[in-house]
C-alpha cells in the first residue's frame, strides 16, 4: 500500500539527483568509502558559480573532516550523488580526502595475559 503522494516524492527525488550530477554515471564505492573523510584543502577557494549543493558541502568540510556517510546524512542526499559531487572537488583540488586508517591488529595474547596478571597481582 502507498501513501497518496509517496510516487511524486520517489520520482521527484530520482529527478533531482539526475539533475544535480548533470546525469552522469555515479563513481563506485571503491573511489569513495562511506568512512573516507574530506575537508576544505588550505588555500582555496569555492568554484565560479557554485551549485547550492557544492555551497553546503563547502560549508560542512570548511569546519574539518567529515565523512562521506556524513556529508551524505546531513544534506539529505544519496551517498552516490554525493560521491559524485566530492569527487568533483577533489580532482579539481578543492578538497583533500583522508583514507580510513588500517584496521588495528590483534594484540598478542600473551602479552595481554601478562597484563592481566600483572593487574591481578597488582589490584587483588
Amino acid at each position: 500500500m502507498t501513501v497518496p503522494g509517496e510516487e511524486q516524492r520517489v520520482a521527484s527525488g530520482f529527478i533531482r539527483s539526475y539533475v544535480i550530477t548533470g546525469g552522469r554515471e555515479l563513481p563506485s564505492a571503491d573511489d569513495l568509502s562511506l568512512i573516507t573523510l574530506v575537508t576544505v584543502a588550505p588555500g582555496q577557494g569555492l568554484p565560479v558559480r557554485p551549485s547550492p549543493e557544492t555551497l553546503a558541502i563547502w560549508e560542512l568540510c570548511s569546519g574539518g573532516y567529515l565523512s562521506v556517510a556524513e556529508v551524505s546524512a546531513r544534506l539529505e542526499l544519496p551517498v552516490g550523488v554525493v560521491r559524485l559531487l566530492l569527487t568533483d572537488l577533489i580532482r579539481e583540488g578543492r578538497l583533500l580526502r583522508r583514507a580510513a586508517p588500517p584496521p588495528a591488529q590483534a594484540p598478542d595474547p600473551r602479552l595481554l595475559e601478562k597484563v592481566l596478571h600483572g593487574l591481578q597481582r597488582r589490584f587483588a
